[in-house]
């Protein structure tokens, strides 16, 4: 394990870096912090208005900051697609592109607008048509991608049997799965660039534990109330054993415009849940590159976006 010392961001005047999941916790943090470091940022929301009023947070915060909401829900396949068009529309190259939204344990089995498994369709398919898409833009940037997976991806695995949890639902193991093919998608993009000679390099994070609102009320999701892992993580938190929101944005943050990112790094707290940011061994179920290849062509078919499409 590797700690890293140097939490400094680099001057990124000039630089694009589009952030999903910016409307609040580690996302919001990220953003705030390229922005004072010069950044362009975009921040594509699901809510308009909530996403508003964190860049205008934004803008006060750092005089200057050019921050700017764009809409996305990665649970629908056509607002992925209309994201990208937006995107390819503009033209601009993207230096840095964060995959950080994502939603964790509804509290029944639910399903994307396009039918897949609610925390697979969003943490995963979402994000991967939508780096897809993106594609000829991160190429023309030579783009820094960072995923963030979970600790729940340290175990499990892909269940091919059933991706969409249609016969024996669990939802642990289903928001498991989800994770896990998060990192195996970011090692897969970065094997490709390598081999295909694309420029994009792509790290994978994770936050250890922290009192982000994931686990918190969200009426969207049918939960009207904290949950009770949300109750514990702030009880961990506030004796020093969780982290912060803060901290747990640091392994996200230093994957996407550290000075030592590389490509096929995997970030994360010194500790399982918390601590100073570290490039730490790759767990288990994140190593097997056949896996991360026959996800990524099982991904292009779900989702009907590919290299050639």
């Amino acid at each position: 394990m590797s700690r890293i010392s140097d939490l400094s961001v680099p001057d990124l005047t000039g630089k694009l870096v589009v952030v999903t999941g910016a409307s609040d916790g580690i996302g919001q943090v990220i953003a705030t912090r390229v922005a004072r470091a010069g950044a362009e940022v975009v921040m594509p929301v699901r809510s308009a208005a909530k996403g508003e009023r964190v860049a205008e947070g934004i803008r006060s915060a750092v005089p200057g900051a050019k921050v700017s909401t764009r809409a996305l829900d990665l649970s629908s396949s056509s607002s992925v697609a209309e994201l990208v068009d937006e995107f390819v529309s503009d033209g601009r190259a993207i230096d840095v592109l964060v995959n950080n939204a994502g939603v964790m344990q509804p509290p029944e089995r639910q399903v994307t607008q396009d039918g897949f498994e609610l925390q697979f369709g969003t943490n995963h398919l979402g994000h991967f048509a939508l780096t897809l898409g993106l594609l000829p833009l991160l190429r023309a940037g030579r783009a820094r991608v960072t995923h963030q997976t979970s600790i729940a991806a340290r175990s499990g695995t892909i269940n091919w049997d059933d991706l969409n949890w249609e016969r024996s639902y669990d939802v642990m193991k289903a928001y498991s799965q989800s994770k896990i093919a998060v990192a195996l998608f970011a090692r897969e993009l970065d094997a490709r660039s390598r081999a295909g000679g694309w420029g994009i390099t792509s790290n994978l994070a994770h936050p250890g534990v922290s009192p982000t609102n994931l686990l918190a009320a969200q009426p969207g999701l049918g939960r009207t109330k904290d949950s009770a892992g949300r109750t514990l993580v702030g009880m961990l938190a506030r004796v020093g054993i969780a982290g912060s929101v803060d901290s747990a944005a640091q392994p996200g943050l230093i994957a996407a415009v550290g000075s030592a990112s590389r490509g096929d790094q995997f970030i994360g707290p010194t500790r399982l849940i918390s601590g100073p940011p570290a490039e730490v061994a790759w767990w288990k179920p994140l190593r097997e590159m056949d896996e991360a290849r026959r996800l990524w062509e099982v991904s292009e078919a779900l989702t009907g976006v590919s290299l050639s499409s």
